[in-house]
């Protein structure tokens, strides 16, 4: 039984997962999928490569994600189940791609600057 893995990033969250032919099982740092993200529209997110491919429940999936907030992690583990989906069968790649993805988000959090308040904001102007 081949196993493949991938790794998905966004923002600061790196996700690398373990992907093998089976019957949809779920396993994000030892937890289940409801457990990690008990949030629907985050398991919606981790879900769209499968609807996108047609491809739900043929997979199972061994998921260890550090870095990053919960949004910033679920978007992570979908770039990289992308990822894995694309290697698994070349012909995902297109309907993958047109989805947006196979592209790395590279919007980050702007660093704070000296003598601001934060990244742009300034300090409080008093004029008298």
């Amino acid at each position: 039984m081949q196993v493949i893995n991938a790794v998905g990033r966004r923002k600061t969250a790196v996700a690398r997962i373990y992907m093998k032919q089976g019957n949809g099982e779920v396993s994000i740092n030892g937890k289940g999928l409801t457990e990690y993200f008990p949030s629907e529209i985050l398991q919606i997110i981790l879900n769209q490569p499968f609807t996108t491919t047609s491809t739900a429940g043929q997979y199972d999936l061994k998921i260890n994600v550090n870095g990053g907030g919960i949004a910033g992690q679920a978007e992570a583990v979908r770039m990289a189940i992308s990822r894995a989906l694309c290697e698994a069968n070349a012909e995902n790649r297109p309907a993958l791609k047109k989805e947006g993805f196979l592209t790395r988000d590279a919007r980050m959090v702007e660093r704070k600057k000296p003598g601001r308040k934060k990244a742009r904001k300034k300090f409080q102007f008093s004029k008298r």
